[in-house]
């Protein structure tokens, strides 16, 4: 026999809801009905969000973010008052969206937004020298990573710093160290003459500064045999190298990363503010949601800083796992947008090998993913293979859907079929936070709570008559 399906059906097959569950929306062919998912799964086991650019992706994830930070009704406090989401915002679309509930970090901040600072001193050491120098060979790489590593262990010798055990320190520790006095204690040896050929009296003409990144100026090394005499003691061969690292550090582009504000070392390394002072602004504010507006960052720096960032994050919430601020007892979201630009399969740096650490081993230590796509099929196979839930809206192409059925178990390849017909808004949601596979409308947030993602009225637009404009 056949039967209609009622609503009563509908409530008694898609259950009723429980405290760890949030509602997303509603069934496509049945308002009536809520669609919650399972929170705990869809943190501990990895999301992902795919979908065809103008399907609705950006207002689901921001609808999907609100949901979990203030529950169902727009209320000042929602049902988990200690959510902690991290959104990684390639395009600053969710500052406006998220506003009420959540921090922003900027590096031109506008009202009520506070400056992004990424220390430099907390990155990957090899990766920050490829940034500043360019191309070098293992030998000099080789002493100026020695260089800061002795830097390092005497600013943790010099000061009790609590958890730091000076023997086991290597480059990579996340000790203060100053950029500026480094590349001076580079540059000196490289232009220095000697007024003797013995090399005890230097021929200086005017000395340089550190801090302005002013070299020292010797006299020009004499033909032959003649005085002044050419340094052979600590040269690395490096002049080029050192200019570029030079106008990097002059850059303002990177003043963020270079020169961040309260985290930037003096000559001697001592900061005004340390690690867990950067933790605890992105990570303890009372604000559910922290995003860090990556769009005024420039590409030649930007995947190198979202592994970073992972990095930062991820290794202090593995340490601090057993301690009231850890990812075990104070879980974490980390919601990736425009994950394709940068977890590619061909995608060549720290931002990938992060992401597979989190998916890998997060679910252990509290930290969970939300990878945000349109490319699902330019993601990392390993990345995507590991998402418990797909939250699917509309996709055309056809390899983009291949990569979703690969995911899905066999029983829901069907589901794929639909994908390209979905309306604006309207999602597949499958996996491990879904009691069943479920097609559903993402319940939309007021207009003045959505990205600016919206499509521009063409046609409203211009049939408008010409108004004045200022180029």
């Amino acid at each position: 026999e056949v039967h209609l399906v009622t609503e009563e059906d509908l409530a008694l097959i898609y259950g009723v809801g429980n405290s760890e569950n949030v509602v997303i929306g509603r069934l496509a062919n049945a308002d009536g009905i809520p669609v919650r998912i399972d929170l705990e799964k869809l943190v501990t086991r990895h999301c992902a969000v795919l979908g065809s650019t103008g399907s609705g992706k950006s207002t689901t994830v921001a609808s999907l973010l609100r949901s979990i930070a203030i529950g169902h009704s727009d209320v000042s406090q929602g049902q988990f008052p200690s959510a902690r989401i991290l959104l990684l915002d390639i395009h600053g679309e969710y500052g406006r969206a998220l506003r009420n509930v959540s921090r922003v970090f900027r590096v031109a901040p506008s009202e009520n937004e506070l400056p992004l600072h990424v220390p430099y001193w907390a990155l990957d050491t090899t990766a920050l020298l490829m940034f500043l120098l360019g191309r070098i060979d293992d030998k000099p790489l080789t002493q100026i990573m020695d260089r800061i590593l002795s830097s390092k262990t005497q600013f943790a010798r010099d000061r009790s710093i609590d958890g730091v055990n000076v023997e086991s320190m290597t480059a990579e520790t996340p000790i203060p160290y100053s950029l500026k006095q480094l590349w001076y204690d580079l540059i000196e040896p490289e232009v220095r003459t000697w007024e003797d050929q013995n090399k005890t009296q230097r021929a200086v003409l005017e000395n340089g500064d550190a801090e302005t990144l002013r070299a020292p100026k010797y006299k020009p090394a004499g033909a032959g045999s003649s005085a002044p005499f050419l340094n052979q003691v600590g040269v690395l061969g490096i002049r080029r190298q050192l200019d570029q690292m030079r106008s990097r550090l002059l850059d303002r582009n990177y003043d963020f990363l270079l020169h961040p504000g309260s985290w930037e070392p003096e000559l001697d390394g001592t900061t005004e503010k340390d690690l867990h002072d950067l933790l605890a602004t992105w990570l303890g504010d009372e604000r559910p949601i922290t995003i860090l507006d990556l769009s005024g960052i420039p590409s030649t720096v930007l995947v190198q800083l979202i592994g970073s960032i992972l990095g930062i994050i991820y290794e202090a919430l593995f340490w601090a796992r057993e301690k009231t601020e850890g990812g075990i007892n104070r879980p974490i979201l980390i919601v990736m947008e425009e994950a394709h630009r940068y977890l590619s399969e061909n995608a060549d740096g720290p931002a990938r090998l992060m992401v597979q650490r989190v998916v890998k081993e997060g679910r252990k230590f509290g930290v969970g993913a939300m990878i945000i796509s349109q490319r699902p099929s330019e993601v990392d196979d390993t990345i995507l293979s590991q998402c418990g839930t797909f939250i699917a809206l509309r996709l055309s192409n056809s390899r983009d859907r291949n990569r979703v059925q690969a995911a899905l178990p066999d029983s829901l390849a069907g589901i794929v079929d639909t994908l390209p017909v979905l309306r604006t808004g309207e999602a597949i949601v499958t996996g491990e936070a879904a009691k069943l596979p479920i097609r559903c409308r993402i319940t939309l947030a007021t207009e003045e709570n959505r990205p600016n993602s919206e499509d521009p009225q063409v046609a409203t637009n211009w049939k408008m008559p010409r108004i004045q404009e200022g180029y």
